[in-house]
Parts: C-alpha cells; structure tokens; sequence
C-alpha cells in the first residue's frame, strides 16, 4: 500500500499533572525534513521526538509543534521569600524615620516588591512528562498515518488505471510493430521505382536485404519485454507494503527510456503517435508519484 505524503494530524493526551496537544503537518520532500517547535522545557526531547517520527515516516517535511500546559495544584503554588520581606520592611522603616515621613507600611508596598512573592519552584519528573507527551505524538502519528494511507488510495488508483492504458497500447504497439519485413521491400520497391522512373531493373536479393537490415534496426521488442516488465514491477512496489515513492520514480525514468527508443526505431507513424500519448500518460504518473511516500 502506497501512502501520500501529504497530510494533518492533531491529539491530545494528559495525566493529573499535564495536558499534551500535538499538531503534525507532513508535505512533500526527497528526503525526510523534520521541523520541532516545542516550548523550551521541552527541548530535552528533541532527540526522542525525532527518533519517534523517523521510525514511522521515511520520506517528507514532517512539522510538529507541541503544546503543554501544566495542571497540577503545585502549579499554582506560591511562596513567601520572609528575609527579602523582612529587609524591604526594615528599608521602608529606616526611610520613614530618617525623613519624618508619615504614611503606613502597607501589604501593596510589600507585595508589588518583586521577588517577594513568586511561585513555588516545582521539580518536574521527566520521566513522567514524557510518557504523556509519547502517547500524544503516538497517537498524532496514527491518525497522520491513516490520513496518509487514505490519500495514498486514491493516488493508487489514479496510477493504476494509467498503468492499465499504458499496458494495452504497449499491446497495440507490439502488433504494428509485426512483420514489418514486407513492409520495408515494398516501401524500397517504390522508393526505387519513384527515383529511376522504373527503368532500372530491381535485384530481388538485395531488396531482401536491405529490408532485413532496415526491419532489424526497427526492431522494438527488446524494448516491449522490458515494457512489459516495468509495469509489473510498478504494481509489485505499489502493492508492497514498503516505501514506494524513489523506486517508482526510477522506474518513470526507464520508462521514458524505453518509449524513447521505441519513437527512435519505429518507422510507423501511427506506433510514433501512440509512445507520443504514452509518454503524456507517463508524465500524468510522474507527476502523482511526487507525492508518495
């Protein structure tokens, strides 16, 4: 099964401490390209998340961004530094006294001091954390790869339904392209006859000849055979269960190889203009294997 690379992903997953969101978005790419954007806390994680996402995607540009809020009760604890108060308190004091001035120490005084009041620094089990934040990418990573397969479907059977054109005219070609041997006597027979107003006399033998020599080099079955066989080979990768996508763009390549040669060797103009419409059909497959896996 072939799968596209071009897909969207979202999951959330979450414990009593955290809640995890995870957004993966996958596009086209020769190779594969992973962009992070994660909050700093969770860079320790880098190595991890990109060893999750290579061991189930092989070829695209995989952005992933994730999103963590914390919500435990000691999130939202807060602690007294009493020494800085206490300081602050004594400072105000000193002031107070030293330039007679009047007015109460008040807690808006004390408390829009910073540092005084500041959360309760909370040591965070990364272990823990990162169990959350795997199942949500697991998960994104699930729902990205059915999305993927899903697309990959419609990409299988546009192909297929091409392969099947280019198949039954390879067919057609192989059958126009029998007995061309009379066919080449009678055209030297004529070509002759146009050029000496038929006051030369034809030597048999060597119009047999030459019309050997001339069917020879137009000779395309070599070039059917392997036809033939890069077709099966396209179904037999396509319905394989492994990444597809650079093995079938190699074998466009000996595709247009092999119809280049047939156009080059043909004498026909009706084989001629069939490889023109199978070439069209191949570029159309070139251009849906761009976006496989």
């Amino acid at each position: 099964m072939i799968k596209s690379m071009t897909a969207y992903a979202r999951s959330e997953h979450k414990n009593e401490d955290i809640t995890v969101v995870t957004e993966i978005r996958s596009y086209n790419s020769k190779n594969l390209d992973m962009n992070l954007r994660t909050p700093q806390a969770l860079s320790v994680f880098e190595a991890k998340i990109k060893s999750l996402i290579s061991d189930s995607i092989a070829r695209g540009r995989i952005e992933i961004k994730l999103s963590v809020e914390e919500t435990s009760e000691a999130v939202n604890a807060f602690e007294i530094d009493e020494a800085r108060a206490d300081a602050y308190k004594n400072a105000l004091v000193m002031l107070k006294d030293r330039f007679d001035l009047d007015g109460e120490i008040s807690l808006d005084l004390l408390s829009n001091v910073g540092g005084i009041i500041k959360p309760v620094e909370v040591e965070k089990d990364l272990e823990l954390q990162w169990v959350v934040i795997e199942e949500s990418i697991r998960k994104a990573l699930d729902e990205l790869d059915a999305m993927r397969k899903n697309e990959g479907a419609f990409l299988a059977e546009d192909i297929a339904m091409r392969l099947e054109e280019i198949e039954s005219n390879i067919k057609i070609i192989e059958k126009e392209s029998a007995d061309l041997l009379p066919v080449y006597q009678e055209r030297l027979k004529d070509r002759i006859q146009a050029l000496t107003n038929g006051i030369v006399d034809i030597d048999p033998e060597r119009i047999a000849q030459e019309a050997a020599f001339l069917a020879d080099k137009s000779d395309i079955s070599e070039e059917i055979v392997r036809g033939r066989s890069h077709v099966k080979q396209f179904r037999e990768i396509m319905e394989s269960g492994e990444p597809a996508g650079r093995k079938l763009n190699f074998l466009i390549q000996e595709f247009n190889r092999e119809f280049n040669t047939m156009g080059s060797k043909t004498g026909k103009a009706d084989v001629s203009h069939i490889i023109v419409a199978l070439k069209s059909e191949l570029e159309k497959i070139r251009e849906q294997v761009q976006n496989i896996e």
